[in-house]
Order: structure tokens, then sequence, then C-alpha cells
């Protein structure tokens, strides 16, 4: 067997072996599919076995065995004699004869040795074993997300993983305490919900860029969390950071009267410049933050999306937007969750690929209570008082995706 040395006394191998050993999975196992097997001084390895007349002998069959069978006038079926072979044993006799088992077995009335049912019942074990050693193996690649993009200047390929780290790094520096309104007198979270519900409306009207939402988002709360506002400055203070989060990111930037207009005329001109004034000097100018948006484009990637994952994906994220309780997660850990709970949605079933985890750094566990509030989030979404996110992905151009069913099975225990 595996331990001995194959020039021991006594091992004989089959000449029908292609090597006696092939490679498979890494680790050698003996060819599958021979009918011979190869075994020597079976009455000698086995104490008080009865003589077995196919045991092989190194240079002639065992006088004993010899004598049983002249006494009995019992000669060698001729189909065995032809079975017989004559071999070169490795350590030099040349009379070592190989007898062919099957044939033995159908010819003798004896009972099969131990030593053989035990060979033949290792040799199937070793062949179950590597084929669930090849199962373990199959594991899901890693797949590169940017391979596409390596002749594209602009998606900067070479230090995308470096920019992302960054990100990562410094989203905590740009996020606010979960529990800064617990400072505030004249205004609470419910009042900053129905500002983000409104801005988001804002938002869809004026058709900005996605950008321009999550940075009036983190601008408005960066504010509050470092400024006393008063209740009637509250929706003064969402229209200028909209106004800065446009000069930002937007292209053709919303003209001031439009604002004003949006506001119901409710402030001044004069107002919201003071109040962009004030802004910018309490954020010391600091409008380059990661939000949840670009750990969203990144982390689609990963997810492989289509069109209608992204609907979707977006969809849950703003709703996060709105709620308050959300400010205890990472940017990036919220935007993971979205597109986790999307795909949740989509597949009826849960699903993160080993893609998603590397490139996000977070696994399915880590995601669920974050993707269980969205849940929750969600199935309020058509019937609560807040319903501009609602309405805004209720249209053909978000692909209906507030229609979609909520995944209650992610709140199952």
């Amino acid at each position: 067997m595996g331990g001995s040395n194959q020039n021991s006394p006594g091992v004989i191998r089959p000449t029908n072996f292609q090597g006696g050993l092939q490679m498979g999975g890494g680790k050698l196992v003996p060819e599958i599919g021979h009918s011979r097997r190869a075994l020597s001084n079976i009455n000698h390895n086995i104490g008080g076995a009865p003589p077995y007349p196919c045991a092989v002998n190194r240079s002639v069959l065992s006088e004993k065995l010899t004598t049983q069978i002249v006494n009995k006038q019992q000669p060698w079926p001729k189909e065995t004699k032809e079975s017989i072979l004559s071999v070169q044993n490795p350590s030099g006799s040349k009379n070592c004869t190989i007898i062919d088992l099957e044939e033995c077995k159908a010819t003798s009335e004896l009972p099969v040795p131990i030593l053989v049912k035990h060979t033949e019942g290792m040799l199937d074990e070793i062949c179950q074993m590597e084929e669930v050693e090849m199962e373990d193996i199959m594991v899901e690649p890693i797949i590169d997300i940017d391979i596409g993009d390596t002749k594209n200047p602009l998606a900067v390929v070479e230090y995308i993983e470096d920019i992302y780290a960054y990100y990562k790094k410094t989203e905590s520096l740009s996020s606010v305490s979960p529990n800064y309104m617990a400072q505030k007198i004249d205004i609470n979270e419910k009042m900053r919900a129905i500002l983000i519900d409104w801005l988001i409306e804002v938002h869809y009207k004026f058709e900005l860029l996605d950008e321009t939402l999550f940075l009036t988002v983190n601008l408005v709360d960066r504010f509050l969390a470092q400024q006393t506002v008063v209740r009637k400055k509250l929706q003064l203070v969402g229209v200028t950071a909209m106004l800065l989060a446009c000069k930002y990111e937007e292209v053709s930037v919303p003209a001031l009267e439009d604002l004003i207009l949006i506001s119901d005329k409710f402030y001044t001109r004069k107002e919201i410049l003071e109040m962009e004034k004030l802004m910018v000097n309490t954020l010391q100018f600091n409008m380059s933050v990661p939000t949840p948006y670009v750990f969203m484009r990144r982390f689609l990637m990963a997810a492989q999306s289509d069109k209608k994952l992204e609907l979707l994906s977006f969809f849950m994220i703003e709703l996060c937007l709105v709620e308050y309780e959300m400010l205890k997660f990472p940017p990036s850990l919220l935007a993971a969750a979205a597109i986790y709970t999307a795909q949740c949605i989509l597949n009826g079933s849960k699903q993160w690929s080993k893609t998603s985890e590397w490139h996000t750094s977070y696994s399915e566990n880590q995601l669920m209570e974050c993707s269980r509030l969205i849940v929750i989030f969600h199935q309020k979404a058509r019937t609560g008082k807040l319903m501009g996110v609602h309405r805004k992905y209720s249209t053909s151009k978000f692909g209906y995706a507030s229609k979609s069913e909520p995944a209650h099975f992610l709140l199952e225990t």
C-alpha cells in the first residue's frame, strides 16, 4: 500500500497499470477502471486464513497448496491457467506470477480473503475522496471589473483601487454624528425628513445630476451638526445646500430666482446669499467628500448590474437619505446594503457574490442590519406621509422601481 517501498519483497505491480499511478486533482491516486489487483503472500499476511488457490507466490505455489491440489486431483481450470502471467520481479527473481483475481473468484469456491476486500474498499474510498476534493476546490472566481476600461484614460484604472481606498479611509471624516439632533432645540429628526423629502422632489423637477442630490444632503447634515438653526430657517438651509451642490457638480446651475420661486418666495435673494456665505465658511469650503453615490457606482460595477438593478438600487438608497436613523451607517456600507437589497428583490433570494464582497469589503452578514431597515422603509414608502421618493420612482423614467415588492424574507430571523 501507500507507505511501503516499491522494491520491498512480495510487491507485484499489475502490467495493465499505466505507470502505476496517475495524477488527479493534485494527488496521486490509483488508476481507475482496471480489473486486476496485485497481491502477494496473502496466506502469510492473514493469520489462520485458509489457503487460497489464487495467491501469488514469489517462486512457485506453496508446497501445502500444491499437495492439496494433487491429493484432491483438482487441476487448474483452463481459463485460470491462461490468466497466469509471468512477470519480472523488481527484486530480481524470474519466477514471479500474477493471477487475475476476478477470474479466480469465479472459479473458486473459497471465500475472498479479508485483505482483498479491504484493499478494494480502500481503492473505492480513495476514488470517492478525490471526487469530493475536486468539488471543494470549485470556488467562485473574483471578476476583474476594470478589464473593460483598460483603454479608457478617463477610467484611471491604474489608480482606481487607490482612489476608493482613500474614499473608505476618509468617509468617516465627512460623516456626522447619528445623535446630533439630540442637541437641537427648535428642530428635530422629523423636520429633517420633511426637508430631505422636499429636496428630492426639487432635485427631480430641476432634472439635476444624481451627484448633486447626495452632496446636497451631506451639506445639510454637516451644517446642521455644527450650527444652531431655528425652525423657520431650515428650508433656507436646504435651498442653499442645493445651490452649492449645483455649483460644485452641475454644468448648468439653476438660476437663483428659480430657487426662490420653488421655495414659494419665502426667502429673498439676500438671505440665500448670506446663508451661502455662512455655510461655506462653516464647512471650510470642503465639498470634496465621499457620498454614498461614489460607492454606488463602483459597487454596481462589481454586481455586474443592468439598468433594472441600478434603478432599484438608487430607489433603495434614496429611501435611506430621508431617514435620520441611517446616519449611523458609513456611506460605503449604505451603498452596499442598498445594492444587496435590490438584488434580493430581483432574485427572490439572498445573493451576494464574491466579487461584490471583495470590492465592497462587506460580507453578507455585515450588510444584514442595514438591509433589514431598508426593507422596512420600502414597506412603508407607499403608505407614509413622505412619498417624494416613491412618486419619483413610480414613473417610466425610473423603471417603476417603487412598484417592486419588498424583500420580506430578509426580515425573517
